[in-house]
């Protein structure tokens, strides 16, 4: 079978102004023509049809390729400057060979089980109502600074044993981190570092007091392996970096684009407030139509087959989610945000060895605080004209800031 190469390929600009607005008409119109395409601005192959999203998904010979990679691209000199994040990076679950990924994911499969999410839920409850609680008296808040942020910040920043005064140093390295995943300049990206050696050096401290006094926490578990020789410090630190950034990060943002969901779409709001049994199936919703995770990469290791064609190991795919948990081939009336959804076999969370390791934690801490927030305030409703969406490239946007008055 012939090799695939980049000018086999239509190409697309991915980085115009609409498509940073709302990507979804040109990303259904690609899946319509041609679900495979090159951009040249990612110097990669882009998916966009659900079958094949999910086969690269499930293919070994596709391996996580780290998001980050965009920055070989950068000039030689930006490139040197910024090795410091790119080896801390490397060591990140998920960013490093398939053999390494299943060491991390099994040991933290030690203390992300059921049970441990299941017993977190009385805690979840209890901060969303302090939250809630503080802003009551003002009549409104803004729901991403006040309540999606600090929430699952809190959470994770408790799994992992940090201390309740530094929760917002965590809030404001994790957005610096943010950029280092979209196509940012040298002055974010350096912003980025900063925060990701910033919050390295904050948790060295904390593993010397955990060797001297273990908890119950995540920090104590990572080190525990690491007597057994299983993992090494850099590697904890590394990835408790990720834990605190994308435990949180992912989370917020469901909570924030799914309240602006339900804003959008009155009928299915009303719905769920008749029904709160809906919350499960209405965060599903939630996750397929605006799920935090709209693009990953993947490189191949060795040639491999995508959407019928040939490739040589070295090549770069983006399987764009958004685009796959839009396709009219699987989701009938796909630009429907319908709360009862079933089957919703959405690929927000990933699937095969890189499924979402947090989902269990993530469908639990919006549930809880979408049924609090509707209990108490049913009338909470937009305190803007449009949202404030701050486009994140290629194919993503999260919310600057949303006002709610209730």
């Amino acid at each position: 079978m012939t090799t695939t190469t980049a000018s086999t390929l239509p190409t697309h600009d991915l980085f115009t102004p609409e498509m940073m607005v709302n990507p979804m008409p040109t990303l259904h119109r690609i899946r319509a023509e041609n679900p495979l395409i090159w951009s040249p601005q990612l110097n990669a192959y882009v998916l966009t049809r659900y079958a094949d999203i999910l086969a690269a998904l499930k293919d070994r010979r596709l391996a996580s390729s780290n998001m980050a990679n965009w920055m070989e691209l950068l000039t030689p000199e930006q490139q040197r400057e910024l090795l410091p994040v790119r080896q801390s990076i490397q060591l990140w679950m998920g960013h490093t060979n398939e053999q390494d990924h299943l060491r991390f994911q099994l040991l933290l499969k030690r203390y992300f089980t059921p049970g441990t999410v299941d017993a977190l839920r009385p805690r979840v409850r209890q901060l969303t109502e302090e939250l809630l609680d503080a802003v009551e008296p003002r009549g409104g808040m803004d729901v991403v600074e006040e309540l999606a942020y600090p929430l699952p910040a809190n959470v994770i920043a408790e799994m992992l044993g940090m201390p309740t005064r530094d929760r917002e140093k965590l809030q404001a390295w994790s957005r610096d981190i943010t950029a280092l995943f979209g196509r940012s300049d040298i002055h974010q990206l350096r912003r980025s570092q900063r925060s990701v050696l910033e919050m390295q050096d904050y948790l060295r401290p904390l593993l010397e007091e955990r060797r001297r006094e273990p908890r119950e926490d995540l920090i104590s578990v990572l080190l525990a392996a690491s007597k057994e020789g299983t993992l090494s410090e850099e590697e904890i630190v590394s990835n408790c970096v990720l834990l605190l950034f994308a435990g949180h990060e992912t989370t917020a943002n469901l909570i924030a684009n799914g309240l602006v969901l339900l804003f959008e779409h009155p009928d299915q709001f009303e719905a769920l407030k008749a029904r709160p049994e809906l919350m499960a199936t209405t965060v599903e919703e939630m996750m397929r139509c605006d799920g935090p995770a709209s693009i990953i990469s993947r490189v191949s290791t060795e040639p491999v087959e995508v959407c019928g064609r040939t490739f040589p190991a070295g090549q770069t795919f983006y399987l764009a989610l958004g685009a796959g948990n839009r396709d009219p081939e699987v989701f009938p009336e796909p630009d429907r945000f319908d709360i009862t959804r079933k089957p919703n076999r959405h690929l927000g969370f990933g699937m095969g060895s890189f499924y979402c390791l947090g989902a269990a934690l993530a469908r639990m801490e919006a549930d809880e605080c979408f049924r609090i927030l509707l209990r108490r305030f049913p009338n909470v409703r937009p305190a803007y004209e449009k949202p404030d969406w701050q486009p994140v490239a290629p194919l993503s946007h999260n919310l600057k800031t949303l006002q709610v008055k209730f």
